[in-house]
């Protein structure tokens, strides 16, 4: 049974023999004692508990701090990667554009020394066809001056065996 404030104030005793009846005031005592200590022991479990609930928010708060530090830390992380990473991009691009240009480059001093190479074949080619034309012209002409030579000499060499006759 629970004793409330207000039964321990209104508790009336009977009257005895010489004031209040001993033990019915022994009694109500008795269990007003009771109750106290019971009281006394649940205040006391209550602040336990009470304690204990404190030193787990208090913990779970020092752990959602250092949540909170890792996640920032691992976004600042994440950023520098990220950023890194970006560089690192710009780097490879620019190097390859610096390639590229480079093999263009190189590719248009081929072009142009090929197209040299070729406007002196075609110079050389030239160059040989006349000196061949020049050639046969000159075998040619030599040829001519040997016919009128050998049929003036064939002519010349049927007259003198005819006088010889």
């Amino acid at each position: 049974m629970q004793i409330t404030p207000l039964d321990i104030t209104q508790k009336s005793f009977r009257q005895g023999f010489r004031g209040l009846d001993r033990q019915e005031v022994e009694a109500f005592l008795a269990l007003v004692a009771n109750e106290f200590e019971a009281l006394a022991r649940e205040l006391q479990t209550l602040r336990q508990d009470a304690h204990r609930k404190d030193e787990e928010i208090t913990e779970l708060r020092s752990r959602e701090r250092a949540l909170q530090e890792t996640m920032i830390t691992a976004q600042r992380a994440c950023e520098e990667i990220r950023e890194a990473a970006r560089k690192e991009a710009e780097i490879t691009l620019a190097e390859a554009e610096l390639q590229a240009e480079k093999i263009v480059q190189s590719a248009h001093q081929r072009y142009l020394k090929i197209v040299d190479e070729i406007a002196e074949l075609k110079r050389q080619r030239i160059q040989f066809e006349a000196s061949v034309r020049s050639v046969a012209e000159a075998h040619l002409k030599v040829l001519a001056s040997f016919g009128e030579a050998g049929a003036e000499q064939d002519i010349e060499y049927l007259s003198s065996r005819n006088v010889k006759k």
